[in-house]
């Protein structure tokens, strides 16, 4: 039997495709069932590869990955092992011939390093494979954080402020997404997953070509539209304070290095301190972007070479003058922090890569990496205790994260209702939000995460950023979200001068696309308000289309109907991911609401 055939044709290649499946143009994760060895079979059965998992035996399956596992332990197996994940790459079409060669080098040192840490015996690899009568499965069980004995204090429903009272006005920024390679005039539909770069090539006569502020297409944004936002940001301040949700880099994830990722961050981090000025205090997160590869963030227990100190050390470095000291000691050990903004009011910025299922690190142990949720129950247990506010910033939204984990954070929210007066997220692209409900009844609505829309145009948006109204620094203030506003810049109009089309307006407008209470016609932004947005969604197709509309900043080509519509509504209801499972229980839809999501969520 030689190894090299055996290992090709069976183990690595498996884990390695489905851990890159994602990464070519996905924005939402797609959510999938609870049943791990179901999903894997669904998944790999699609990529139309000619073996028959299912005439594999069990002890030949737990054979298999035990040389595996010993295989791995030499170097020159580590080259075959690559070297054949390359070549399925191709030969099932997942992407062009340079890009599988490229993305399997760059993914090849960390993922065979997490195989190697990771708790998978050969009896789960096979309960995966061949079914649970040949092992288990739980890499990711269920687990539970601890909360404190300390009763929840009763809960009083937010009322809105007195007329006149301060409101805090807080800029938004998510998903920059710079590309240092975007090229005016190539391709803006190639055959690489991200175009409108140097090497994209020239546009043919049927195709688009990359405009100047932007485009259209699976694209991301030049240099100079970014610093454009930004100098129009500092012009519509003054700004009380900045929140600023990550993925710096562009969608090129087959080509990164970590030199390019850290110039990024610090090109962004420097522009951001330029244009809004010393005297605005900017809180970050990190994006699943920031790493290459991407989605890879080791727990911090693996140290040396594959660790993230690469990256947590530079952004520790660069954000220090907006951080203090013991923010960054938390930064730099695992990615997340907390701040005091205001007398009363606390931000804390999660690291939401270790709740991500593309995070491949996660195989070594799933169970609150980082100890970051229980972290997070200390800091809001003391905010209890002194009365603060807290505001949660994070890239990915909680309803797209690992079970158990959106499980454990949907628990601590629900404890924390009265503490917790905001959660910020990013990673869609698109202009929405998800719901948090009472575990008793899931009725009573008790918390909304705000998704707000990219800078970047990938895929198919306009450039945009959003405006936070929050009631202000007084006595008694809620620290709730009052309103917020969505700006954007309209490529067709700045990409094209009226009197001369074929030229880019000099001085783009970024302008006002929706305020919250306006276009609703809502007196708040309370999650009673947003509980009863959902309720006309439901029942006011006029309203629903006009959410439609905003989700994709003013960019749509059609409407959102039955299907699509039943979908989104999922989405917005489900801040805990096993919600999924029962929108269509809770939301009436008496039928295909979750089969729906599975099949049309990006």
């Amino acid at each position: 039997m030689r190894l090299p055939t055996l290992l090709s044709s069976f183990g690595l290649i498996t884990c390695c495709l489905l851990t890159m499946l994602p990464l070519f143009g996905s924005c939402h994760p797609a959510p999938t069932s609870g049943k791990p060895s179901l999903v894997f079979m669904e998944q790999f059965s699609r990529l139309g590869v000619r073996f028959n998992w299912r005439n594999v035996t069990c002890p030949l399956c737990k054979a298999v990955f035990t040389i595996l596992d010993i295989a791995l332990l030499s170097d020159a197996n580590e080259e075959r092992v690559a070297h054949a994940v390359g070549e399925a790459c191709i030969r099932l079409h997942l992407a062009d011939e340079q890009v599988c060669r490229e993305i399997t080098e760059l993914f090849r040192d960390d993922f065979i390093r997490a195989l190697q840490e990771s708790l998978l015996w050969p009896s789960e690899a096979c309960a995966l494979l061949v079914g649970p009568s040949c092992g288990k499965f739980d890499i990711y069980a269920p687990w539970n954080i601890t909360l404190p004995k300390v009763p929840k204090p009763p809960v009083t429903p937010p009322s809105p402020p007195k007329p006149g009272s301060p409101q805090s006005r807080v800029l938004f920024l998510t998903d920059i997404h710079l590309d240092q390679e975007y090229q005016t005039g190539s391709a803006a539909d190639c055959k690489d997953p991200l175009c409108c770069r140097k090497d994209s090539g020239s546009p043919s006569w049927r195709r688009r070509e990359a405009g100047y502020w932007g485009t259209y297409s699976k694209c991301d944004l030049p240099l100079r539209t970014v610093e454009n936002l930004l100098e129009n940001a500092a012009k519509a301040g003054p700004w009380d304070w900045v929140y600023w949700t990550g993925d710096i880099p562009a969608h090129n994830v087959w080509s990164q290095t970590r030199k390019q990722q850290l110039s990024e961050l610090t090109v962004i981090s420097r522009l951001i301190h330029k244009h809004l000025g010393p005297n605005v205090t900017v809180y970050p997160a990190v994006g699943n972007h920031e790493s290459t590869p991407v989605n890879s963030f080791p727990p911090p227990f693996i140290h040396g070479n594959r660790s993230s100190s690469w990256l947590y050390d530079t952004m520790a470095e660069e954000w220090s003058a907006w951080l203090p000291e013991q923010a960054l000691k938390t930064l730099r050990y695992g990615g997340f922090y907390t701040v005091e903004i205001q007398p009363g009011l606390r931000v804390v910025s999660l690291n939401m890569n270790f709740c991500a299922r593309e995070n491949f690190w996660l195989m070594v142990n799933s169970t609150d990496p980082a100890n970051q949720l229980q972290w997070l129950v200390h800091i809001l247990q003391a905010s209890e205790d002194k009365g603060e506010k807290v505001h949660i910033i994070g890239h990915i939204p909680p309803g797209l994260c690992l079970g158990s984990w959106s499980w454990n954070y949907y628990h601590i929210v629900n404890r924390y209702e009265s503490t917790i007066t905001g959660q910020f997220f990013g990673h869609t692209h698109l202009d929405e939000f998800q719901m948090f409900y009472d575990e008793a009844t899931m009725t009573r609505p008790l918390g909304v995460a705000f998704i707000a829309p990219s800078v970047t145009t990938y895929v198919n948006l306009n450039p945009g950023y959003r405006v936070y109204y929050v009631d202000g620094n007084y006595r008694g203030s809620s620290r709730l979200v009052l309103d917020h506003e969505t700006f954007i810049l309209n490529l067709t109009e700045a990409n094209h001068r009226p009197e001369a089309p074929l030229s880019p307006e000099p001085n783009p407008k970024w302008t006002l696309l929706y305020r919250a209470t306006e276009a609703y016609g809502l007196s708040s932004l309370f999650p009673s308000d947003y509980n009863g947005l959902m309720r006309a969604f439901i029942n006011n197709d006029r309203v629903f289309q006009k959410f439609w509309y905003f989700r994709h900043k003013g960019h749509v080509s059609e409407p959102c109907k039955e299907t699509c519509k039943t979908t989104v509504l999922c989405f917005l209801r489900s801040g805990r991911y096993d919600e999924l499972e029962q929108c269509d229980l809770l939301s009436g839809f008496g039928g295909n609401l979750v089969k729906a999501a599975r099949k049309t969520l990006c």
